[in-house]
């Protein structure tokens, strides 16, 4: 069985499924994606870890890498094994350093997961000549910039990372994470 290695690629508000979002994992050697939809609370746990940020109490996935570490046991790898009916499942592989065992998990989950362990994504051959589609990038970078991406902040950086702090004290995430992004665009 051969595997493909994922990267997460990002994730993205799905406009027509309210609520939703997608999260796209990509190919490693290649260009495919699969994109992925998840709930927000998932998006948001997957967020916090791809901007960096560290809630003030531990989220239900710090949990769990808490948890696991206390026992010594390590997860080796996230494993997405099956596409049915629109639905990936998905395996986290994991160890005690004499035992292997396979774990059944929500494909949102494991990926949170794989990212606060710092682990590789893999899916099949088939699932992702199922599932993987090719963007045309030149498309993409030819496109032009919204208001929302080519505006420059109002704020001071001091102003911006008081928001910041304060939106992380308050757990709402969403607003860290465009606070983050706007702290961004003053850097460029």
């Amino acid at each position: 069985m051969e595997k493909i290695r994922l990267q997460v690629l990002g994730l993205s508000y799905n406009h027509s499924n309210s609520g939703a979002y997608a999260l796209v994992l990509s190919e490693e050697a290649g260009d495919r994606r699969i994109p992925i939809i998840i709930g927000g609370v998932e998006a948001q746990a997957i967020a916090i870890q791809l901007e960096g940020l560290t809630p003030p109490r531990p989220l239900t996935h710090d949990l769990f890498v808490s948890f696991a570490e206390a026992f010594n046991i390590m997860v080796e790898e996230i494993y997405i094994y099956k596409l049915k009916d629109g639905v990936f499942y998905s395996e986290l592989v994991c160890t005690d350093g004499k035992t292997r065992i396979r774990i059944d998990s929500r494909t949102s989950d494991a990926v949170a997961l794989a990212l606060r362990f710092k682990v590789p994504i893999f899916t099949s051959r088939e699932i992702m000549e199922k599932a993987g589609i090719i963007l045309d990038i030149e498309d993409e970078d030819k496109q032009t910039p919204t208001a929302e991406t080519s505006q420059k902040s109002t704020h001071t950086r001091e102003e911006l990372n008081a928001k910041l702090q304060e939106a992380i004290a308050n757990e709402d995430y969403e607003l860290a994470s465009r606070i983050r992004d706007e702290l961004k665009n003053l850097s460029e």
